[in-house]
This record gives C-alpha cells, structure tokens and sequence, in this order.
C-alpha cells in the first residue's frame, strides 16, 4: 500500500467514523456471562471489539447527534536549538489538515489529519514532509452487525539501543515514519440463551527507513522493518449462569496470520478455549479456564557476501534469499490454562486477575477500571503474548477511542504515545508498548499498562504509566540475526494538562519521560524526557499558536543531548 493511498484512507475515514459503545460492566456477578477478558493480547477479541471495559475501552455512545468537519491551512515559522553544542536552525512550515466528528446513535469516530511540508533555512537545515494523524471509526449497519476502522500516521524511535531524540522531524537519527490501518466487521447475536460473536479484522502497517545512523558505530545493526499484512478472525459462544448450567460457560476460537515483507516473515496461529465462571457472591466470581493452541512464526534467510555478512538494499533493509530454507522463530504446540476472580462491587468498579502457565511458563493477565465520578475515569491491564510488530500496533490502534482530545499538533507528536479520551467513561489507551521501537522479530510481550482522565469544566487532564518487556525470538544460526533468546525493557509515562480561557484561546501542556534497557551485547540504558506547551487564540476563521518544547536524551555515559524548539503559526480554518 502506498502513502497516498494512507493518506486517503485518513481522508474516507472522516467521512465515515464511530466506535463500539463500552457497556458498563459494573453489575454484580452472579448474572454475568464467563470472563472473555483478554488473556494474551493477541488473539482474544480487543476491548473494542466484545464492547466491553477491557484495555482501551470506548466510552458509551453519545445520545445526541453532533457532526463537525474543519479544514484548514497553516504557515508557521520554526527555530530548532541544540543546546548541548550552542547550534540553532530556522524553519518554515506550511501545513494542511482536517480534524472532524462524527456521533450519532449509528456512527460514532473522529478522526484529526495533518501533512506538513518543511523547508529548511540554511546548510544545517533539512526540510522533508510529515504526516500526523488518528482516525477512529464504526458504523452500525444492524444492531447486530458494526464495521469499525482506523488508522494512525505517527513517527517513533526505530532501534531501542539507539538516540531518543524529542525533536522527531527532519533527517533525525533513529526516527521513523510509521503508517497503520485496520478495518473489519463485528457481529453479536443470540441463540437462545447463548450469546454468539464474531468478528474479523484485516490490517496493514509500514515503517520508513529511519534517518540517519540509529546506533554507535561499534554496535551490530539489526535489520529494518518494512510492512505486514495480518488478519484475525474470532468466534465465541457465551451462556450466562443459570441459563443452560449452574456455571457460566464459554467457547472460544480464532485464527490470526502476519505476513512481514522483510524475510518473507510469517506468524500463524490457531487457538481453542473454554472458560467456566462460579458466582459466590453477588459481587465476586471465580472463573477458570483451558485451551489449545499452536503458533508458528518462520523466516528465510538474508543473502549474504563472501564473509557471510547481510547484504542490504538500498533502504538498508536486509535482502531476502527467497531460495534459501524456511527457518522457524517460534513455535508453541499444547494445551494451556488459567484461573482467576472477578469483582464488580459496583457499577464504577470492575477488576478481575488470571494466573495460569502458558507459553511454557508462568503467566498472569488482568484488567482494573475505576470511575471515581462522571469525569474521573482510572483503567489498568496486564497482558502477557506472543505478538510481532504489526499486530500489536493494530491492537493498540483498535483500542483507542473514537472521541479522543485532539491538540494543535505542530511538533508532530501527538500520536505516539498516549491518547486520551474525550469522552467521560474511558481514559483513552496508549501505543507506548508497540511503539518503543520498531521490531522485525516476533516477541513474548508482557507488561502493564495505567491511565487515568479527568475532565471538568474546561480543563482536561491525562496520564498514563506503564512498562512492557519484550522476549526476542529469530532462527539459531540464521547469519545477521543476533537477538534471538534477548529481552528488552521499556518504562513510560505521559501527561497531558488543557486549560481553555475561553471560547476562544487556551493552553495545552505535555510532558512524558521514557527508560529503554536493552539487553543485546554492548548496549547502553537510554532515558528520554521532554515538555511542550502551546498557547492558541483564534479570531474567527484566523487562528493563532505559539508553541515551545524542551527535550534531554542520553545513551549510556557517552552520548546525550539537550535540545528545544519553538514555533509561532497562524492557520486558517474553512
């Protein structure tokens, strides 16, 4: 798929967006079905999809129809500092957008677009074109059977072990442009007393090459992502208790397959569950569960010279040897289980944990959702799975909100990390855990993730906390592929304060810290932290912003930077 075709993509979604309704599931236990909360993070259908207040859940579907749509137009004049070296460099902007709404008992999606093209004033000075955006979108067709999108245009660090620069745009080293999508229906039925989903989603993700050199020169070079193609497809079979047995029962199954163009990649995997849930209370039940199934991720191998070492095209990009033999990453073949509870004491409170063995060892997955008021919303998750780049982005994608906080993004980083919710019942989600880093080699992921949104009057606040640590699986012996059996760790965290003074002007202030540790030979800790704020005032169709970020990164002892830039702009809104 193209970049203009994304970018088009972007453009239909606008005009055709909306989102699954969370249902609250705050209600006492005894009358609920068997848990269907995600155990992997992979397979399971998203938060979005069972419509439920899983990782990422969507607010409720908004009563009153409202529909906006505001292009517009923007030049801006930039400056660029490296206070580490006392060096600045001067920027024009000129930009172009959308940002629009839709929220009607059918639709629910917004979806905010920006292309930015930027000319460089002076030697130092590179100019380049930048894409930003979200757009989350469903349509019910029938009550029973919703069409959801969505699609994302962010940069992100391309090579943990590498710079982690707050700057993003430019020929910045180790910083890529990375463009997803998704689509695919949901149907929810009944037959009976037994309640029947199913779902499919199809997706599709490229990364850029990123600019410049990603590591020290001394350090091995991993390869460079290039795109994927997945699909997953979900059928589950849910029965309350007491409506058929005494328990709650449940089915499950999908299949899911990744296709990377990078060493003709492929994941594949078929999975089988049951679950049983047993209310004791009116408030807590216990619930177990046990499936079957089998994943498989294999590779080819890189062409290589006469001292065995990767050749690269002109991207980078190891080149595929498509004669050579098909080497598995990974592979699992068994039977898996869990057990856990349930606590729902109220409609505001819903937690449940699961421990199990899976994967060949210990494993453990859990969601907490809180509302404390109307608009103060807390949501956590556990997740513990196999996953490659591709489909964790798109999970991370279909979790996100279709009514999100949408900021005057003029430094292009609004997208990467957390996106709070607009609305009052979910806090929003984060793509910090996919978006670390770009990896090529499917992984065990496992983590926690946190946010929490407050709103009231015109001010809004979001953080969102979490730590995710990757188990890196490649082909032994497969020539240039050193992470095989490496792990990786990543801590965030991310706030976000929006203060209107009026209908007219306001400020929106960011602020996020980052620790990467990669355990690869040689590699070095990296911490990055940084703060924007941005001041607008509109005059009609004329709008005005003022903006200013400040930025540290250091790798190890010997390498760091202090960086900041500044940006005045006026757009115009049709």
């Amino acid at each position: 798929m193209t970049r203009p075709a994304l970018v088009g993509l972007v453009w239909v979604l606008a005009a055709w967006p909306g989102a699954l309704s969370a249902q609250v599931q705050g209600v006492p236990v005894a009358g609920g079905a068997a848990s269907t909360a995600p155990r992997d993070g992979s397979t399971e259908p998203s938060a979005a999809d069972r419509g439920d207040n899983g990782r990422g859940a969507r607010g409720n579907v908004p009563q009153r129809r409202h529909a906006r749509l505001a292009p517009y137009v923007e030049v801006g004049q930039g400056l660029v500092a490296d206070l580490t070296r006392g060096d600045a460099v001067t920027y024009t902007t000129l930009a172009a957008g959308v940002n629009a709404e839709v929220q009607t008992p059918r639709a629910q999606g917004q979806v905010s677009y920006r292309y930015e093209h930027r000319i460089g004033w002076g030697d130092r000075a590179v100019g380049g074109d930048i894409h930003s955006g979200l757009a989350r979108g469903s349509y019910a067709v029938t009550p029973e059977l919703r069409l959801e999108a969505g699609a994302l245009a962010t940069r992100t660090r391309a090579d943990i072990r590498g710079e982690a620069p707050g700057v993003l745009v430019g020929n910045i080293a180790n910083i890529s442009q990375i463009y997803s999508v998704f689509a695919g229906p949901s149907l929810t039925t009944r037959a009976g007393p037994v309640q029947i989903g199913a779902n499919y989603r199809l997706g599709y993700t490229r990364a850029e090459t990123p600019g410049l050199g990603s590591v020290a020169a001394d350090q091995p070079r991993l390869d460079y992502f290039r795109d994927s193609w997945n699909h997953v497809a979900t059928v589950s079979a849910t029965a309350r208790p007491g409506s058929i047995a005494p328990v709650g029962l449940s089915a499950n199954a999908a299949y899911e397959r990744d296709d990377a163009g990078q060493l003709s990649q492929r994941y594949e995997g078929w999975f089988v569950r049951g679950d049983v849930l047993k209310p004791i209370s009116p408030y807590v039940a216990l619930t177990a569960g046990v499936g079957y199934e089998r994943i498989e991720s294999s590779q080819r191998d890189p062409e290589v010279d006469a001292a065995g070492r990767p050749l690269v095209d002109s991207q980078g990009r190891f080149i595929t040897n498509p004669t050579g033999p098909r080497r598995i990453a990974y592979r699992t073949d068994g039977v898996y289980y869990d057990a856990g509870v349930i606590w729902r004491p109220d409609r505001r409170t819903s937690v449940e944990a699961h421990v199990g063995e899976r994967y060949g060892s210990l494993s453990v997955t859990g969601m907490a959702r809180y509302q404390a008021a109307r608009d103060i919303v807390f949501q956590a998750a556990v997740y513990d799975g196999i996953q490659t780049f591709g489909r964790q982005l798109r999970n991370g994608l279909s979790n996100l909100p279709t009514n999100f906080v949408e900021t005057r993004d003029v430094f292009a980083q609004q997208f990467n990390g957390c996106t709070f919710s607009a609305g009052g019942s979910s806090p929003g989600g984060c793509l910090n855990d996919a978006l670390q880093s770009v990896q090529t080699a499917v992984y065990r992921a496992r983590g926690l993730d946190m946010a929490v949104s407050y709103q009231r009057g015109r001010s809004t606040l979001g953080a969102g906390i979490g730590y995710t640590s990757r188990r890196l699986f490649a082909p032994d012996g497969a020539p240039g592929l050193i992470v095989s059996g490496v792990q990786d760790d990543s801590y965030y965290g991310q706030i976000f304060l929006g203060r209107a003074f009026g209908p007219n002007s306001g400020l929106n202030v960011n602020g996020f810290v980052n620790y990467y540790v990669s355990r690869l030979a040689g590699a070095e800790d990296v911490v990055s932290l940084g703060s924007t704020a941005s001041y607008y005032r509109n005059f009609g169709r004329l709008g005005t912003t003022a903006s200013v970020g400040l930025y540290h990164f250091q790798v190890g002892d010997l390498s760091s930077a202090l960086s900041a830039q500044a940006l005045i702009a006026a757009r115009y809104q049709f």
